[in-house]
């Protein structure tokens, strides 16, 4: 029996934000959803706007499995994941061991084609899912500094400075052109 794909469907089960009180409970797999769509998007405003060579479908599939570690590590708070060097060093091990035990439940034939999906590398591709990543939980906060949620203030600043860090044109077109229209209401939509 191979268990990948029913490890892969408790992704619903694992939450997010952790240590904050959520005014909407947010999932990885939702988030995942989340990722895949706007790294896509960067991507494609990379290729359209400032001539790259992106392959957004791909990037989209990297992103839709960017946490699935999770699904064995849980979701581990960044502000714990990042306290220390050696807890962060630490939990990227664990992390990398939770990613192979994920694809040995696949049958031997389809482990390489996963091993590349799953394996977080450091180049162009990876950067628009970290990139997508970072909007996502930025984007998370707003929708709950909306709410009333000032759990949030202190990590949308933060995120916003990480995100502006990056330096990346299509983040910048992306929070310019899309963002706003993530405070509005369905109404105002239309």
């Amino acid at each position: 029996m191979n268990n990948f794909f029913g490890m892969l469907a408790r992704m619903k089960y694992i939450n997010r934000w952790g240590l904050m009180r959520n005014t909407i409970q947010e999932n990885i797999a939702e988030h995942s959803l989340d990722v895949a769509v706007i790294s896509h998007a960067l991507a494609t405003i990379g290729n359209i706007y400032f001539n790259k060579q992106n392959d957004a479908e791909h990037i989209a599939v990297l992103a839709m499995f960017h946490d699935t570690s999770e699904i064995i590590t849980g979701d581990l708070p960044t502000p714990i994941k990042y306290y220390a060097p050696e807890i962060r060093d630490s939990y990227k091990k664990v992390e990398e061991v939770a990613t192979n035990q994920l694809i040995n439940e696949l049958p031997e034939e389809m482990r390489k084609v996963y091993r590349t999906i799953l394996k977080e590398e450091q180049n162009e591709e990876w950067k628009y899912v970290k990139a997508a990543d970072r909007l996502s939980a930025y984007i998370k906060c707003i929708e709950e500094s909306k709410m009333g949620n000032t759990d949030f203030v202190n990590a949308q600043n933060s995120i916003k400075k990480s995100i502006d860090e990056m330096k990346m044109p299509e983040i910048a077109f992306f929070i310019e052109k899309f963002l706003p229209s993530y405070s509005i209401t369905l109404d105002e939509i239309n």
